[in-house]
């Protein structure tokens, strides 16, 4: 099977996102992608609340969603829109970050709203409170579809384990993980983390990334890491997007998930344990 991952460079305009990312896909099946994936908040990159309230929609009006649904029927392809920034319709007026996965028919066969909130001070410049203008999810998700079951999470989800054992447990062959990572964690951890995660469960990672100096009307100006990864079964990296925008494709076989899985199954080694101290 051939994946094709969009690595975006998005502003904070919906629609002009809207374009260059229907574009994007559309290269990507045109090279034979059989299922492609976008990354984290592909339909808007802001820190201005005020900005987001003017622009989102609740998902059922939202812009981004019914195009690209729209767009993998027309291509009979199966799409994960890694995530789009979505009113909740919260007393709080926080956003959900939810991604959906598309059937070939334009069907939704999944959606996952984020459960790990970016709460950190990276350093005395960089500190984040994503929960300020997100709320968090509660429900993990393994999704069925044409390319195999899917487990679904986003970008800081990746630093919580318990999650990926638990998906892979449920029977995820494919660990989604779309992500608009920050530069400094990125340098340190992104490739570590995705390949970790694909190690311990024995799933294909795949990440598609934000990248660069996203433009932005107003709030505070944000880069990402870029780096779209797709990581085998056994922890090889088999494509990475570089740091500027565009598609990488690569191919990849699902019988490597059975096969590293044999050679390592701790999937079924869990034991009871007590914790003392």
């Amino acid at each position: 099977m051939r994946v094709g991952l969009v690595q975006l460079n998005a502003s904070d305009m919906p629609l002009d996102n809207l374009a260059i990312t229907e574009g994007m896909i559309r290269e990507a099946v045109a090279g034979g992608a059989e299922f492609v994936a976008t990354p984290e908040v592909t339909n808007i990159i802001s820190t201005s609340r005020s900005h987001q309230k003017q622009v989102l929609n609740a998902e059922a009006d939202d812009p981004t969603l019914a195009r690209l649904r729209a767009v993998a029927a027309d291509l009979k392809t199966t799409l994960l829109i890694g995530s789009l920034a979505v009113l909740s319709g919260d007393a709080d007026g926080r956003f959900a970050n939810r991604s959906f996965l598309i059937g070939p028919d334009g069907e939704i066969l999944g959606r996952y709203d984020k459960i790990h909130m970016f709460d950190v001070d990276i350093d005395k410049v960089e500190t984040w409170r994503e929960s300020d203008g997100y709320r968090p999810g509660g429900q993990a998700v393994v999704a069925d579809s044409p390319v195999g079951r899917i487990g679904m999470t986003i970008c800081y989800d990746m630093r919580f384990p318990a999650l990926y054992r638990h998906l892979a447990q449920s029977g995820a062959e494919i660990l989604t993980i779309p992500a608009a990572f920050s530069p400094v964690t990125g340098k340190a951890h992104w490739e570590i983390l995705l390949r970790a995660r694909a190690i311990e469960t024995g799933c294909f990672v795949i990440a598609p990334a934000q990248c660069g100096d996203h433009s932005v009307s107003r709030g505070r100006p944000r880069q990402t890491h870029g780096h779209s990864l797709i990581v085998a079964p056994w922890g090889e990296v088999l494509a990475d997007g570089g740091s500027k925008p565009g598609v990488t494709l690569t191919d990849i076989d699902l019988d490597e998930v059975a096969k590293a899985r044999a050679r390592v199954p701790s999937l079924s080694h869990d034991r009871p344990f007590e914790v003392w101290g």
